[in-house]
């Protein structure tokens, strides 16, 4: 009897002994696991980390890449210089033909007025002071300067003196609207000079200073 009690007593012993090598396993084994996924989960975080954007490249990168049109910024700008630059020099050229169409009035108007009254009063004269004006701005605009020049059948009176006025003024205007923009013409500075000659005589015969 007393060796079956010892026996069930050893026997119990090494039950509790196998179960409690069998918890310490179970625990080590879940350690392990929770170990493992610890590990993996701080990876994934570091992966993550190393992959965000550097600003710089993405500033880098835009320069680089060209616009929407397929054109570099760079070219772009200088694309928009350049049309700036036309659209200037179309207005400069619109300007100029209103100075030689006003011109080309004033010269009419002196005409009539000459041939009304046969003489040219002081509101002739302030006509012929802007006259002056708007003849050495086309020329300028045009490339030319003072230049002496030598009237072909010089006017000997006031009346054909007029008269020749209105033609070149005519003539100045026509010349203006031929020639197009950013062109030096020599016609137009040529006639231009002669306009400004005719004027001095108109106000040599006229008495008009």
């Amino acid at each position: 009897m007393f060796r079956a009690q010892g026996a069930i007593s050893l026997g119990s012993r090494s039950l509790l002994k196998i179960l409690s090598q069998v918890r310490i396993r179970s625990f080590v084994t879940r350690a392990i696991a929770v170990f493992a996924c610890a590990l993996i989960f701080s990876q994934l975080l570091w992966a993550q980390s190393t992959k965000q954007p550097n600003p710089n490249d993405s500033i880098s990168a835009e320069k680089a890449i060209p616009s929407e049109d397929g054109q570099a910024p760079g070219t772009l700008e200088e694309e928009m210089k350049a049309k700036r630059a036309i659209k200037f020099a179309e207005k400069a050229r619109q300007d100029n033909l209103e100075r030689a169409r006003d011109l080309a009035d004033l010269g009419k108007g002196l005409l009539t007025s000459f041939k009304r009254n046969n003489s040219l009063d002081r509101e002739a004269g302030k006509k012929l002071d802007r006259l002056e004006k708007l003849t050495k701005r086309v020329r300028n605009e045009a490339g030319g300067s003072d230049n002496q020049v030598s009237i072909d059948k010089a006017p000997s009176d006031l009346a054909s003196a007029v008269a020749r006025l209105a033609d070149v003024a005519e003539s100045l205007r026509s010349k203006v609207e031929k020639t197009p923009r950013q062109v030096i013409s020599t016609s137009v500075i040529d006639e231009a000079n002669v306009l400004l000659e005719v004027i001095g005589l108109v106000r040599n015969f006229s008495g008009l200073r």
